[in-house]
């Protein structure tokens, strides 16, 4: 199975000055295209032993800082990065053509960014977090739906909100490449990357990538 892309290019002196307000234009663009979740992301690690592992993953919030999402500390990909602080996102945009490809180091958010996000999720999001071991093995789905249902009894929806979990935050890919990939004819890709210079306020510079 093979889909001939016949989508306009992507040149250099098209793109933003740095790959935040790049990602934007686009995220944006895919926003306005119809994209079915355009902040789903894959999400890839590798544990100590550089075994690497992937899953998909909602973006929270990006800008000149990084790229942040949410999970359980003790989940497959929690446990991969307190050994190997390194992951790659990847947004398929394939109505598009595109992809993003971002790599850098990660690390946690601060406590009060967690819980300020924590507070705008579903009453419902914020009890399946809670109800949760994630990545553990369990003996059956009436297990998670008891304690689910323990839980919603013991934090009703509007008695004082539901608090967070503290084996539960944020992370933040870092990036020190971030690859703007459109597909074009004849397999003939534009691939344009930025990577980070060396050193504060060491800007970035951009390299094409054969396809």
């Amino acid at each position: 199975m093979r889909k001939h892309y016949q989508h306009e290019g992507l040149s250099e002196d098209q793109l933003a000055e740095d790959p935040f307000r790049q990602f934007a234009r686009w995220f944006h663009e895919a926003v306005e295209a119809g994209v079915v979740e355009p902040n789903a992301m894959v999400v890839s690690t590798a544990d100590g032993d550089g075994v690497p592992s992937s899953r998909t993953v909602l973006l929270k919030g990006y800008d000149p800082r990084g790229f942040v999402f949410f999970t359980n500390y003790g989940s497959r990909k929690g446990t991969d990065l307190a050994a190997n602080p390194n992951a790659s996102l990847l947004f398929p945009w394939i109505a598009l053509a595109r992809q993003v490809v971002i790599g850098g180091r990660v690390e946690k958010v601060g406590r009060d960014e967690t819980a300020a996000y924590f507070r705008t999720r579903p009453h419902g999001s914020q009890l399946g977090a809670w109800a949760s071991e994630q990545s553990s093995p369990v003996a059956g789905r009436e297990v998670l739906e008891q304690r689910y249902a323990d839980l919603a009894a013991r934090y009703p929806e509007g008695e004082g909100g539901v608090p967070v979990p503290p084996f539960w935050g944020g992370y933040r890919v870092v990036p020190r490449t971030v690859e703007f990939w459109q597909g074009r004819e004849n397999r003939l890709h534009d691939r344009l990357r930025f990577v980070a210079e060396p050193g504060e306020g060491g800007g970035w510079r951009v390299e094409r990538l054969c396809p």
